[in-house]
């Protein structure tokens, strides 16, 4: 009986968590902050009721649940406030970029921000060299980065089909590889970088037209916030 009545308590927690979820304004700056405490309130709750349940058996459930969904709140709206503030700050720096649609900037439902990179800008033909003018763009990325410094960052290079799959994987990985010398070079740790290539495998469109190819021809970065922002 004990285990029907704990059940239906966690369970209508989340669901009273989840229902009262403001109705959020698409153009709001922060809307991800209000969402995400409310997923994190949710979460916190039933997290909480588990424990509550385990250790004590009466009201544990019920308190540990209040307990967990404040916590839970308090972090997901610390997270999603963290990454807004960094979303708002590249959008700004990267208008004209943006404009020009040489940058694509996309914030994705698990808080992690992405940013794609046309190569058509960023390398020469056939090569890993950073194109002098792509320099002022890194550096505008490289300055935002450097003032976020909870998050880490994951550089995948992507190519077209052209030229066999073992040249494009390994141009690439070198694609990839330039931009995280760059970055460094510009004083962000290492630990925080990590880079693959996807070679030709992930095409955003197809290889049969010279626009396809253009859009697979990118570099990609995620932004991925820690675990332990509040």
């Amino acid at each position: 009986m004990k285990r029907i009545v704990f059940i239906a308590i966690t369970a209508s927690i989340v669901l009273t968590s989840c229902a009262s979820n403001p109705v959020v304004d698409p153009n709001d700056p922060n809307k991800n902050t209000k969402q995400n405490a409310a997923i994190g309130a949710a979460v916190g709750a039933l997290a909480g009721a588990v424990i509550g349940f385990q250790n004590d058996h009466s009201g544990g459930a019920l308190r540990g649940a209040l307990i967990g969904g404040a916590a839970g709140g308090a972090l997901g709206a610390g997270t999603g406030m963290y990454m807004d503030k960094q979303e708002q700050e590249f959008k700004r720096a990267l208008a004209e970029e943006q404009r020009r649609s040489q940058i694509e900037i996309e914030r994705l439902q698990n808080e992690n921000l992405k940013i794609t990179m046309n190569s058509e800008i960023s390398f020469a033909s056939n090569s890993a060299k950073l194109t002098p003018s792509f320099h002022n763009t890194l550096d505008k990325v490289a300055d935002i980065l450097s003032r976020y410094p909870r998050t880490s960052i994951n550089i995948t290079g992507h190519t077209d089909s052209r030229g066999s799959a073992q040249y494009n994987q390994q141009l690439s990985e070198q694609r990839a590889q330039a931009v995280k010398w760059y970055l460094m070079d510009r004083g962000m740790a290492s630990n925080r970088i990590g880079v693959e290539g996807r070679g030709e495998s992930q095409p955003r469109a197809s290889n049969d037209t010279q626009a396809g190819m253009q859009l697979n021809r990118r570099v990609e970065m995620l932004i991925i916030p820690n675990n332990d922002i509040q």
